[in-house]
């Protein structure tokens, strides 16, 4: 529900481009439907996914040590699994022309795959050596990318005069470029290896276990979102800073969207601890979530 959400901006058309991937605001409220994808939404609904596809790895590793894999053989049937994640992002990008994230998620799972069998301590070096190179490029890497730019938005990714054929003779020569472009401006795989990280913990799948440890993630994580989202806010609003500032600004507010991925995982869990009976809420909830991909691919559809 909440990649509805952030998808949803690039499909209006009409609009001016606002800040990033928000259209203008207008009225009053368009301020504050924006102010709310900035803070809780923009660049903090995708690392949420990839922790959750990072925490479903290390389920699907142990799952199939269980039933007596080898440790080969398990990897061997995840990397498969990946393969065919690529396969269905680009049927999604090339023929159905929603905003694909399945390459970039399947490419992710083929290269942290060969942690699954090492030890915590392998898995946690290797994330701090990626965090540290992503600290050190991102935000210059966006700031001189928006100062080239000009502006402090982008329009929107579809026109009313855009027709089918067009976009797929585009998306065949362009599709092999988006998993590389969200690996290098959007990086996920900190957010997987949390994943796995929470996913040995059995964070999610034991929550009443860990109920103390999930609200303190929740607030530390949600808490380090908002705050680097706040300057984001502020442009347009309180201050102009430069384009390369900007650009800075938002590469400080996607390095700080990992943290919110980690942290509204962490508080479903702790609201799924409070849920002590089942309605049409909570099993439409379960529906979709046991659905994930099926209704993403349905959302993009749509929206296209």
């Amino acid at each position: 529900m909440l990649i509805v959400l952030a998808h949803a901006p690039l499909y209006l058309y009409a609009s001016d481009p606002g800040i990033k991937s928000r259209p203008k605001s207008i009225t009053f409220i368009d301020s504050l439907i924006n102010t709310f994808g900035e803070l809780f939404i923009d660049n903090r609904a995708r690392p949420l996914f990839a922790v959750l596809f990072g925490y479903g790895l290390v389920m699907s590793f142990e799952k199939q040590l269980s039933r007596g894999s080898t440790i080969k053989a398990a990897i061997k049937i995840i990397r498969r699994r990946c393969y065919y994640l690529i396969v269905f992002g680009i049927i999604l990008a090339v023929f159905i022309g929603g905003q694909d994230i399945l390459m970039a998620y399947g490419i992710a799972g083929l290269l942290v795959s060969w942690l699954l069998p090492r030890d915590n301590r392998v898995l946690i070096k290797v994330a701090a050596i990626i965090c540290i190179v992503i600290l050190f490029y991102l935000p210059f890497v966006w700031g001189s990318f928006m100062n080239e730019m000009g502006r402090y938005g982008f329009g929107s990714d579809f026109s009313r005069d855009d027709h089918y054929i067009q976009l797929l003779t585009e998306a065949i020569v362009s599709f092999p470029i988006v998993p590389i472009f969200i690996h290098f401006l959007f990086p996920i795989i900190p957010s997987v290896l949390l994943g796995m990280w929470s996913g040995r913990k059995r964070l999610l799948t034991n929550s009443h276990a860990h109920h103390r440890r999930l609200k303190i993630i929740a607030v530390i994580g949600i808490a380090i979102s908002i705050i680097g989202a706040v300057p984001l806010v502020m442009i347009g609003e309180v201050w102009e800073p430069g384009y390369f500032a900007a650009g800075i600004i938002w590469g400080i507010h996607i390095i700080t969207g990992m943290a919110a991925g980690i942290g509204y995982a962490a508080l479903f869990g702790v609201i799924g601890n409070h849920i002590k009976t089942s309605d049409w809420i909570t099993n439409s909830l379960v529906a979709l979530g046991q659905r994930s991909l099926t209704f993403y691919v349905l959302n993009e559809a749509m929206a296209h």
